[in-house]
């Protein structure tokens, strides 16, 4: 273990740094460069049982502090794991499978088949804020969501990530989710907003609706990260308009043992990986900690 080594549960990482689901899309050796770049894990695009289109364009709208999006978890289905995960392996990184599915079975089948294919976690979205049937609207009911996360868990052996967004029922079904043996909280996902043009005089979004990410909902997710860490403790991945180094010093101390990234790599490009490693490495020089373990969850000592 070096001082910028952590683990998600039993996920070991060399580095805290994760390219959260859905930027590089399921390109397996995009995820591997995203890899050799500096990034301590990779996830892929979410995927489902069937190949999705996705929604018409357009579906991203440039916003002051962040990016609008409404994609339509387009990916060519469960069947294109192997080719992805060949590919994503290559980077010599732990590669993540995220899922989204609408039944237990169909997120049993695909974790299992992502295992059976060489994934070292998987991930399920339990909070894509704009696909109906999928997402938040399975993962704000508790009882749904510790339902699938029970199915999956007890037939998998690799980790068990589940991402959730902001509902009223977020802690319930956090608390729901590892009595169900989630081995990890990642929070959070984008939050449902929209975006008009005035001259137009109609939303941007084809589906007029879409996800916020970018520095606009990093406090939203800190206090997400904190509130969590608070009541459950659990292993957790801090997501949410991460752009600099501050930021990710700013999740581990609120209780985050990783962190992802994702808009920053669409507007900064791979390179941010390494810029904010250094910058924790600096950090944790100038404060006089020995390595990243000693600053997780710290807020909560004081």
């Amino acid at each position: 273990m070096t001082r910028l080594s952590t683990r998600v549960s039993s996920l070991k990482l060399v580095n805290p740094l994760v390219l959260a689901s859905g930027i590089l899309g399921n390109d397996g050796l995009l995820l591997a460069r995203a890899a050799k770049a500096g990034f301590g894990a990779v996830t892929t695009k979410s995927i489902t049982v069937e190949p999705r289109k996705g929604y018409d364009t357009p579906i991203i709208a440039f916003v002051d502090s962040g990016l609008l999006n409404a994609v339509g978890l387009s990916n060519p289905g469960y069947k294109a794991l192997p080719d992805i995960l060949k590919g994503a392996r290559e980077g010599g990184a732990p590669v993540i499978v995220s899922i989204a599915a609408s039944t237990p079975d169909e997120f049993r089948m695909i974790a299992s088949y992502a295992e059976e294919h060489g994934a070292d976690a998987v991930e399920l979205n339990l909070s894509c804020p704009h696909v109906k049937g999928h997402g938040l609207q399975i993962g704000q009911d508790p009882g749904y969501t510790y339902e699938i996360v029970k199915t999956v868990s007890s037939s998998v052996d690799i980790p068990v990530f589940i991402k959730v967004g902001v509902t009223d029922n977020l802690m319930e079904t956090v608390s729901r989710s590892l009595d169900a043996g989630a081995d990890a909280i990642v929070a959070i996902n984008t939050l449902k907003a929209m975006a008009i043009d005035i001259y137009a005089k109609k939303p941007i979004l084809s589906n007029k609706y879409g996800g916020l990410s970018g520095p606009a909902i990093h406090p939203v997710a800190t206090r997400v990260v904190y509130e969590i860490y608070r009541e459950y403790s659990p292993p957790i991945i801090g997501v949410g308009g991460v752009s600099k180094w501050v930021d990710a010093v700013e999740f581990m101390l609120a209780g985050a043992s990783a962190v992802g990234i994702g808009t920053a790599v669409a507007f900064k490009g791979l390179s941010i990986a390494r810029e904010i490693l250094e910058g924790i490495e600096e950090y944790l020089d100038s404060e006089g900690f020995s390595s990243i373990e000693d600053i997780i969850g710290y807020v909560h000592r004081k």
